[in-house]
């Protein structure tokens, strides 16, 4: 667990330093945010809660208000597991998003091994373009995940029945402590769907390398910070 804290006191004032950590601090569509998931989103290791947070503001606010028209899901961790750990077919096309006319999917991949497991050390990120056949995998602790990820690979392709050439990307960024993997899962995500699917010309062809590209862990935190902000400020105002 990291020590560093790079927001201090500075945003205390607004996260409800007097919530316990089970008490809600936002309610967004199916997630509930507690003061436990502010907690992590400020300088620790993200829980499940806070990447599913984010998970549902970019379906909610990007794709079906700017790209109605887009067949890109957004699978929650929940759902990851539920992948992994759950081996009747039938069951998962029952709990799982209907993939038959999606283009691409988005999996937040844990290490996580066991259901009887409380939790993972690390995640990071899979993009799968069953349009194209390949499952692009993005970890930011070298290839630490990579096992994890090819295994979801494989029960996807059971699930869409189709195969799926798995691609580990060697460029992926860096992280630097033991706390940064969800954020930069999140900030990843954000950047492949917005900079790279929806907004690439669809007869060119879209790169999915990130060409040694450096990413800022400190920025994505408070980029998440400010985004649950106005949102709980913006229930607020439609309450008074």
């Amino acid at each position: 667990m990291s020590s560093f804290h790079p927001f201090k006191g500075k945003v205390s004032k607004h996260f409800g330093d007097r919530l316990s950590p089970e008490d809600a601090y936002l309610s967004y569509y199916d997630t509930r945010l507690t003061r436990e998931d502010i907690d992590s989103i400020k300088d620790d290791w993200l829980t499940d809660n806070a990447i599913q947070f984010w998970c549902e503001y970019l379906e909610q606010e990007k794709l079906k208000k700017e790209f109605p028209e887009a067949n890109i899901i957004l699978l929650r961790p929940v759902m990851t597991y539920l992948l992994m750990f759950e081996n009747d077919i039938r069951a998962l096309k029952t709990a799982l998003p209907d993939l038959s006319k999606t283009t691409h999917v988005f999996l937040p991949v844990n290490d996580k091994h066991s259901v009887d497991q409380a939790g993972g050390t690390h995640w990071s990120l899979l993009l799968v373009s069953i349009i194209d056949g390949v499952a692009f995998h993005y970890d930011s602790l070298a290839s630490c995940n990579k096992i994890d990820a090819m295994s979801a690979t494989r029960k996807l392709e059971q699930l869409i029945r189709k195969p799926l050439r798995f691609m580990e990307m060697e460029d992926s960024p860096q992280q630097d402590n033991g706390s940064d993997c969800g954020v930069f899962v999140c900030i990843l995500m954000k950047h492949l769907l917005l900079k790279r699917l929806l907004l690439t010309d669809a007869r060119g062809k879209i790169s999915m390398t990130m060409g040694d590209r450096q990413l800022n862990a400190w920025q994505g935190r408070k980029e998440m910070l400010k985004t649950i902000e106005s949102f709980r400020k913006e229930g607020e105002r439609r309450r008074s």
